[in-house]
């Protein structure tokens, strides 16, 4: 198993906390796997293997347990009463009304209760309804290049292994595929399986969406136009004028699908020298670059596009709430926020003309305040700094410690 430190270690910090702990995250991202290995944790900082009660509601021997009063029951026989037990429920969605057994279990002092599920059902705002004030989400993405590279033992440099990590994917099974003969086509097929698999049932069946064709050309529409600028309506009217008519209401239901599923992520824009969060104008960013390789062929180029969309999914695992910003007429792609610290970003592939050097500064060289300034490249130049803005390689900043 590849190890996910920086999730074990956000688990352990709510670890006997009054909170149910919620693993979300796009289907195929490792959540089942994440608690595995926490549960070893577990056990390798001396907590009795009987204290660890551990349910996948997938697996046909517990197919008895998808009543909720029978898990419950089940579950209380289980219980040390003098000690503190560590409950993990996997895939929770499949008991119906889960959470009159969650709500039961969780009152009880000597529960610490650990639960996922793959639906969009439990990672929408129904979870909030149910457990409302109760739960901490601890939400998990597929692999970032640290991990990915961490995993491989072929003695290649970083850079010659990025490649194929944003054309073969970050979801942990595809990096198992790639050792196998025939890779390429095993990992198209597998990325197949959790496309179609997220559209047919965390979208098309839940959503009850009648027009399957539209809602993928929406989506190839915001794989294609990854980090770039857009509204619903832009997207309604661009969608029209292809041949595709659909309204703005339609993009909006569809995109909300899409977030709730964790395929697709949407950022906000501010307004630095106003201090403002804006209505309008959006970013979109894909949960894993392998999938818009698989989608788009030929056409996913861009490479300054896919890198952005690298750096907003590394800093989302790290924990910065992120939006991109307005200064004047310029843009800033990412201000990373994370308490008192604050963040700005600039990424383009490469900023070797010196034309483009200059395009890339200006905004960051606008700000005023005194927070870092960061622009990040595939360029294998040595760290440089201009005017207070470091200039950093892309491979090393994936790859530092956090």
């Amino acid at each position: 198993m590849i190890q996910r430190p920086i999730y074990i270690n956000q688990l352990d910090s709510y670890r006997d906390t009054r909170l149910i702990k919620i693993v979300s995250g796009v289907r195929r991202c490792g959540k089942s796997t994440l608690l595995e290995m926490y549960r070893q944790h577990l056990l390798k900082n001396k907590i009795h293997p009987k204290q660890i009660i551990e349910i996948n509601l997938e697996d046909a021997d517990y197919r008895h347990l998808l009543d909720p009063y029978v898990l419950h029951d089940y579950i209380k026989a289980k219980l040390d009463p003098k000690k503190m037990n560590y409950v993990f429920l996997d895939e929770i969605q499949n008991v119906k009304n889960f959470e009159k057994a969650v709500n039961s279990l969780f009152i009880k002092k000597n529960v610490d209760l650990y639960i996922t599920g793959s639906n969009a059902f439990i990672l929408s705002g129904e979870l909030a309804t149910f457990l409302s004030g109760r739960y901490v989400e601890i939400h998990l993405l597929p692999l970032s290049f640290k991990e990915y590279f961490s995993a491989l033992s072929t003695g290649k440099p970083p850079s010659r292994h990025y490649q194929d990590y944003i054309i073969n994917g970050s979801f942990p099974y595809s990096l198992e595929l790639a050792e196998k003969k025939d890779s390429k086509n095993q990992i198209r097929k597998y990325l197949d399986g959790i496309y179609n698999t997220i559209l047919l049932k965390d979208i098309v069946a839940r959503k009850k969406v009648a027009d399957t064709l539209m809602l993928e050309s929406l989506v190839r529409f915001l794989f294609d136009n990854i980090g770039s600028e857009t509204s619903t309506k832009k997207i309604a009217d661009s969608m029209t004028s292809a041949g595709r008519k659909i309204s703005v209401h339609t993009v909006e239901n569809y995109i909300s699908a899409l977030t709730d599923s964790y395929i697709i992520y949407r950022l906000g824009r501010y307004d630095i020298k106003g201090k403002q969060h804006l209505k309008t104008g959006h970013k979109y960013y894909i949960v894993d670059s392998g999938l818009r390789y698989y989608l788009l062929g030929s056409q996913a180029g861009d490479e300054g596009r896919v890198l952005e969309n690298i750096v907003f999914l590394e800093l989302l695992r790290r924990g910065y709430e992120i939006n991109y910003g307005k200064i004047e007429i310029f843009e800033v792609d990412f201000i990373a926020s994370k308490g008192s610290e604050k963040l700005y970003f600039q990424v383009s592939f490469t900023c070797r003309d010196k034309s483009t050097m200059e395009r890339e500064l200006r905004p960051l060289d606008m700000i005023r305040d005194h927070n870092p300034k960061y622009l990040i490249t595939m360029d294998d130049d040595p760290p440089a700094m201009f005017n207070g803005i470091r200039r950093i390689n892309a491979i090393d900043w994936l790859l530092k410690a956090h």
